[in-house]
């Protein structure tokens, strides 16, 4: 496998991400920012920031497959979501575990989570965007 997740002592295990992935290969993968669209480009979940968050994990993993890849490739995850206030992190994390029970992984590398105004249109809650490296 090219990627080695792993918590070095000295930082907190959080459960929910490894705070660091040492990756070996030979493609970068780059996946842009997905956001809650089905492949005809139609908002799935409007207003409910789980099924957003579950879409978008489930783009990312189409558009990995799709070039041969899959979760167990990502080395980081960086997640945009809009007027972020933790009381929403337990509809985030639904939206995770339901997606990677799908997906029949456990994504758990490096991430950060960031709190936006806004995103490409008012309907769109969440958008999460990959790093990976494939052999």
């Amino acid at each position: 496998m090219a990627i080695t997740l792993t918590n070095p002592t000295g930082l907190p295990e959080t459960g929910i991400y490894h705070q660091v992935s040492v990756a070996t290969g030979s493609r970068l993968v780059s996946v842009a920012g997905q956001v809650a669209w089905d492949a005809d480009g139609v908002t799935v979940g409007e207003g409910d920031l789980t099924a957003q968050v579950e879409q978008c994990y489930l783009n990312v993993g189409t558009a990995l497959a799709g070039v041969g890849g899959s979760f167990a490739d990502v080395t980081r995850l960086t997640v945009y979501v809009v007027d972020w206030t933790p009381d929403k992190m337990p509809l985030l994390l639904a939206g995770i575990s339901r997606a990677t029970e799908k997906l029949g992984v456990t994504a758990t590398p490096p991430a950060a989570l960031i709190g936006v105004a806004a995103l490409d249109t008012p309907a769109h809650q969440v958008e999460i965007e990959a790093t990976a490296l494939l052999d």
